[in-house]
C-alpha cells in the first residue's frame, strides 16, 4: 500500500504540528522551524495506532523533502526511525549532523 494514500497529512501551522487521523484518532508530530531547518520535537501516537507510526513519519519526511528544508529529529522515536533508515533519509539532515 502506498504511504501517501494511507496517511493524509495536515500541517497545523498555528500549533506547529503535523497531524493525521488514524482510526478516528489524532496523531501528531510537533515541530519548530529555524533557519531552513525543521526540528521534529515530539511524536504523539494515540493508543492502538502505533503500528502506523512509521507510515506517519515517512509522510512527514516526504513533506519536509518537498519543502526543500533540512530535518533535525529531536524526538527519540523519530531519531530511532532515522537511524534505522539513515541511508534513505541522510540527505534530509543538515550538514554536520549525524544520527
Amino acid at each position: 500500500m502506498d504511504v501517501m494514500t494511507a496517511i493524509e497529512l495536515t500541517d497545523n501551522e498555528f500549533l506547529r504540528q503535523f497531524e493525521t487521523t488514524i482510526d478516528g484518532k489524532l496523531a501528531k508530530i510537533e515541530y519548530s522551524l529555524q533557519d531552513r531547518k525543521i526540528f521534529l520535537t515530539k511524536l504523539h501516537m494515540p493508543e492502538g495506532t502505533e503500528d502506523k507510526m512509521n507510515d506517519f513519519i515517512v509522510a512527514v519526511f516526504k513533506e519536509v523533502e518537498d519543502r526543500n528544508i533540512r530535518l533535525v529529529p529531536t524526538s527519540p522515536e523519530i531519531a530511532k526511525f532515522m537511524r534505522a533508515n539513515r541511508r534513505k533519509y541522510k540527505d534530509l539532515l543538515p550538514v554536520g549532523i549525524n544520527i
